[in-house]
């Protein structure tokens, strides 16, 4: 196993304001580019090249990762310039890839966190002699997700993307984001127009007869989309719930970044991550958040499974709960932000000028 494409393309867009600078790939987890856990792991399974298709600010990808060098690996970037679907995605990184028609092609989606072993993964690809093998997890609520079934073999019998009738939910496992391709397979998706593997590619793969594996694996997985997921991403990754070559640092309930000031009095668990430059004045207390490099908690403010963006700033005894704090935003004192509310970038909140919750 050599190769692999990572879809890092998408807007982000249910992540804002974390994504309106940034692309979602490059937002910092646990002390680094979620990107950069990605990597990591992609190497210590063996992967020698990978292809990043980028689309959206992907002028901020290569100045931060160049060739890849540093990390142990070759990296190519292919950028889309209109937006082609999933699998259009992969079939425009193709032009980049240097396998074999029959070679296995890792493909994964560039907001999964999962502690699966992706080399494990290959090698029953090979061994099933399968076209695509797809990483399958159960889930509770499957409605938002693709259900793909599969028979006691793992052969899979058929997809549904987010069933929207109580009938259409014939089970709990869901596609996971990663895939392996048969190189051939990839060749086969036609170019230059948008294309998605979930309602098109698998689906017609699967018609003409073609051996398409779902392989069920119970391990760490969860989708980045959310900040709440993005959040406790992060803070899984810095207790070691899941583990990445990739963190700066020991397991442990809080990661500070080189520069970061954190005064005696203040708090810090959870997981949490403060980053370069971000101060946390005294009797703050700070749980299972991510602050970005220059953010500021001032005194006896407390912030809980939330995220303040870079240069941002929390206002004395300000509370947030669950909420999003843009790049630059100021968030005076004696605020109360609950439950999902997000702060745009460089907006300024007067003191004691709310109390929000989003599920008011």
């Amino acid at each position: 196993m050599t190769e692999a494409v990572l879809l890092v393309g998408g807007r982000g867009t249910r992540l804002r304001p974390l994504t309106v600078n940034t692309p979602k790939p490059m937002v910092p987890a646990a002390g680094v580019p979620f990107l950069a856990h990605q990597l990591a792991r992609l190497k210590a399974a063996g992967v020698e090249h990978v292809v990043l298709a980028t689309s959206y600010l992907a002028e901020v990808f290569e100045p931060y990762f160049g060739d890849g060098a540093a990390l142990g690996l070759r990296l190519t970037y292919v950028t889309e310039r209109e937006p082609l679907g999933t699998g259009g995605a992969i079939r425009s990184a193709a032009t980049a890839l240097t396998s074999g028609p029959a070679d296995p092609v890792l493909v994964l989606n560039g907001d999964i966190l999962t502690g699966l072993d992706t080399a494990d993964l290959v090698r029953r690809h090979e061994a099933a002699g399968a076209a695509v093998t797809l990483h399958l997890t159960r889930v509770e609520d499957p409605r938002a997700f693709g259900l793909v079934p599969t028979d006691a073999s793992g052969r899979v019998l058929a997809f549904t993307e987010k069933p929207t009738s109580p009938e259409e939910i014939v089970t709990d496992q869901i596609n996971a984001g990663c895939y392996v391709f048969r190189r051939d397979v990839i060749d086969a998706i036609p170019a230059g127009r948008p294309v998605s593997v979930e309602r098109e590619t698998f689906p017609g793969l699967l018609a003409g007869g073609a051996h398409l594996l779902g392989v069920v694996d119970r391990t760490y997985w969860l989708d980045l989309g959310r900040p709440d997921s993005f959040v406790q991403a992060s803070a899984d990754l810095v207790r070691g719930v899941v583990t990445s070559p990739a963190v700066p640092g020991p397991p442990g309930e809080a990661l500070v970044l080189p520069g970061a000031e954190v005064a005696d009095g203040a708090k810090l668990g959870g997981g949490t991550v403060v980053g370069a430059g971000a101060v946390v004045a005294a009797d703050a207390v700070v749980e299972g958040s991510i602050l970005l490099d220059g953010a500021r908690v001032e005194a006896g403010a407390w912030v809980g499974h939330s995220l303040v963006g870079a240069g941002a700033r929390v206002g004395a005894r300000t509370v947030l709960d669950g909420a999003v704090v843009g790049d630059g935003a100021v968030v005076g004192a004696d605020n109360e932000l609950r439950n999902g509310v997000r702060v745009w970038c460089d907006t300024c909140l007067p003191d004691a000028s709310v109390r929000f919750s989003a599920d008011c």
